[in-house]
């Protein structure tokens, strides 16, 4: 007979996709999901208010990314660090987009 409240854990202590904490992992998908999210707002007509500024450069460079839709009463700011900025400027047309919100 089996002792109530014993139950055997088998996921405790194993890696899970390669990270040991959860939590890593769960940041990393969401920050995933934060870049498409800015990639299909970018793409979607944001692109004419469009701002980025760098913030911080030590001791890591912050960027401050702004996307402005009046039509909707709508302002999103987020801030991203080198290498989220460069993943999101990795489309052809959200550079593009870029390109022509600084001109």
């Amino acid at each position: 007979m089996k002792v109530r409240g014993a139950y055997k854990l088998s996921n405790r202590g194993r890696a899970v996709g390669g990270y040991a904490d959860p939590l890593a992992r769960s940041s990393g998908l969401r920050s995933q999901r934060i870049l498409d999210s800015l990639r299909n707002e970018i793409l979607g007509g944001a692109g004419s208010s469009l701002r980025i500024r760098q913030v911080f450069e030590s001791p890591r460079e912050i960027f401050r990314l702004e996307l402005e839709l009046p039509e909707f009463c709508y302002q999103r700011t987020t801030l991203l660090d080198r290498d989220a900025l460069e993943e999101l400027l990795e489309t052809d047309d959200v550079r593009q987009a870029v390109r022509d919100s600084q001109s």
